[in-house]
């Protein structure tokens, strides 16, 4: 495993060129959000680093909306007021998907998530940490829990340790899923068509 400052907006080009690189040969990386540090890249192997039950869904960040409309398909237009309200920021929305499934999606407000995410493209991501056990919100904390594990680490200083807001989107009402960074107030403000 390899850790790489990341600092600046934009960060240093080698420091992404190279996350992109690891993902692309399947591995995982570990970088910052503007929540919480999280790991990115192949499924299977986020759930193997984390001691994570597959059946656990992994939301997917993305560098902007057009990319989850891509991922997606067609956005309802509750999600997509969400998205205008709150993106670039700490909100996941649940949407369908055309082959009947959903997806969660973020467009997480950090220059080195979305660097790597323009680079790579959509990627699936979790917190942090071993399944059950306290999100990590230091590069060094994530290094030392997952080492080897991980391909690269992106080292952007430390995040603050508030998870996003996740809400389900599928349906006529915004459904809250989980509490976080993004208030439900606000939320439900957005969804009826006020000012976040």
């Amino acid at each position: 495993m390899t850790v790489l400052a990341a600092f600046g907006d934009p960060p240093p080009a080698a420091a992404v060129e190279a996350a992109a690189a690891a993902l692309a040969a399947g591995g995982v990386v570990g970088l910052p959000t503007d929540t919480l540090y999280g790991l990115v890249g192949d499924p299977a192997a986020i759930y193997a680093a984390k001691r994570r039950p597959p059946e656990v869904h992994l939301p997917v960040l993305v560098a902007d909306r057009a990319a989850a409309e891509a991922l997606a398909g067609a956005v309802p237009p509750l999600a997509a007021r969400l998205m205008d309200a709150f993106w670039p920021g700490g909100l996941t929305v649940v949407v369908p998907r055309s082959d009947g499934t959903t997806v969660g999606v973020r467009c997480p407000a950090h220059p080195v998530a979305l660097a790597v995410c323009a680079a790579a493209g959509p990627l699936p991501s979790s917190s942090a940490n071993r399944h059950g056990e306290a999100p990590l919100t230091t590069a060094a904390a994530v290094a030392a829990a997952f080492g080897d594990e991980l391909a690269v680490v992106l080292d952007a200083g430390p995040c603050s340790g508030t998870p996003s807001t996740v809400v389900d989107c599928t349906g006529a009402r915004p459904v809250l899923l989980r509490a976080g960074r993004v208030p439900w107030a606000a939320v439900e403000a957005a969804a009826a068509g006020g000012l976040p």
